[in-house]
């Protein structure tokens, strides 16, 4: 891909002041003043216009994108066909609650996602406003369709930050700390983490998978188990890739019990992969799979989807919510579905798989603070450690890294349970030139941070 220009903006980097400019840092300031301090800002840029892989900000810098705001804007910050249908939906009407006057735009995203999601039995689907509340209504869903109250989660993992979701999310810091009690009936197993697996890569799926059956056996009850729920590619938890064959095992495992598993594509789905969604890779058919981010190239839309005999357990009016599939929303999703088909970003993901591999590789080779190199599509990582041989997390070195790309214009960003994870979820709109040039900065960073 080799787009000059998109959505007026030239495509390329333009420094005109210090990252953060005067502007931007006056603006810092009145958000200080007016937006609770548990609002960060990893960058404290304030954007005015963004497309293809550019944002540029109010002092008229011209920043990279490898963020994609955590992968949301995968078809690009105003794509074309998201702007069309956005523009006609505001026009017609903004609102008037699906639960009491539906319409069919709210239908048609069912439909797109009833086709799209793995598998080709009968599905149905709902619509939300966050991935938390996606997930929170497939636990919803789990429970009620199994009459079981336990949910099975994973070391690692993230599923937002409602208080069911902490309760499924692993991490404490920033996330869950002070803000308990959770809800209950939640338990963990390990994650299948190859790089950090105690004897090794190679004994990772079968103790990992004998672990994940040892727990709910001992702990739950297989009779009392309403879901597992597992991101097949985890996000925030560092892009944690389990081993070949691993999510297949386990979703077999889970229907020979008449446990549900469902699968939290949030991060991991359309196309960032590579595919439709990171279980198609594995030939993995959810029992239910929870949606958002990339839906809606930025407007705020989630979905659960799931079987039909499954979703249709729920009694009427046991799912929805005031703006759960609000027309516009739905309206940049049927735009967002139709860029994916038309421009063929799945495609597009692995392209840009194949220009970023070598380079990591190459830096991996130079450098050992890189322990691991992971990923898959467009939603790639490196693994940052201090020393290779312990693979003690060097959380200081990733963000020594980071803050050195956000000064050479650069948006980037870190993950991971310690913190040493930095990830790469460029839009899948970007150019090649862009994303060479990125990779450049990154490369400079890397060897200042460990000079």
């Amino acid at each position: 891909m080799t787009s000059t220009v998109e959505s007026g903006i030239e495509q390329r980097r333009v420094l005109t002041t210090a990252i953060p400019g005067p502007k931007s840092a006056e603006l810092h300031a009145r958000k200080n003043a007016a937006v609770s301090s548990g609002v960060s800002t990893g960058l404290p840029i304030y954007v005015e216009k963004a497309g293809g892989g550019i944002v540029v900000d109010i002092d008229g810098n011209q920043l990279i994108d490898f963020g994609s705001g955590i992968a949301v804007t995968t078809v690009g910050n105003a794509a074309p066909r998201v702007v069309e249908r956005v523009q006609q939906q505001v026009a017609d009407f903004t609102h008037t609650c699906f639960m009491v006057t539906p319409y069919a735009e709210y239908v048609e995203v069912c439909e797109a996602l009833n086709d799209l999601t793995p598998g080709d039995h009968d599905k149905r689907s709902a619509l939300f406003n966050s991935g938390a509340e996606a997930v929170e209504n497939a636990v919803k869903i789990a429970r009620h369709a199994t009459g079981r109250p336990a949910i099975i989660a994973f070391d690692h993992a993230y599923h937002g930050r409602t208080n069911l979701t902490m309760a499924l999310t692993a991490k404490n810091l920033p996330y869950k700390h002070r803000f308990g009690p959770f809800a209950n009936e939640i338990y963990r197993a390990p994650m299948a983490y190859p790089y950090r697996w105690p004897t090794g890569p190679d004994n990772c799926a079968d103790e990992a998978f004998a672990a994940l059956v040892d727990t709910v056996h001992s702990q739950v009850g297989e009779q009392n188990t309403a879901a597992v729920i597992i991101e097949p590619i985890q996000g925030e938890g560092g892009f944690i890739v389990p081993p070949s064959g691993y999510l297949a095992r386990v979703a077999d495992w889970c229907r020979d019990n008449g446990i549900l598993f469902i699968a939290d594509e949030i991060q991991s789905g359309f196309c960032r992969t590579g595919d439709w969604f990171a279980s198609d890779h594995e030939g993995v058919v959810p029992d239910l799979i929870t949606t958002a981010k990339g839906i809606a190239g930025g407007l705020p839309l989630a979905a659960v989807t799931g079987r039909a005999e499954v979703m249709d357990a729920v009694h009427a009016g046991g799912l929805g919510g005031t703006y759960g599939g609000n027309p516009v929303a739905c309206a940049a999703a049927l735009g967002a579905i139709e860029t994916m088909k038309s421009d063929d970003l799945c495609g597009r993901a692995r392209e840009i798989e194949a220009l970023f591999m070598p380079r990591l590789q190459a830096l991996s080779a130079k450098y050992p603070q890189i322990g691991d190199i992971r990923g898959r599509g467009a939603m790639l990582a490196v693994e940052l450690v201090a020393d290779p041989a312990s693979k003690t997390p060097d959380a200081a070195l990733a963000a020594d890294v980071n803050k050195a790309c956000h000064a050479a214009g650069l948006v980037t960003l870190t993950a991971g349970t310690y913190g040493n994870v930095f990830r790469f979820l460029p839009p899948l709109s970007i150019g090649d030139a862009l994303l060479s040039e990125g990779l450049d900065i990154f490369e400079q960073a890397f060897a200042a941070a460990t000079a």
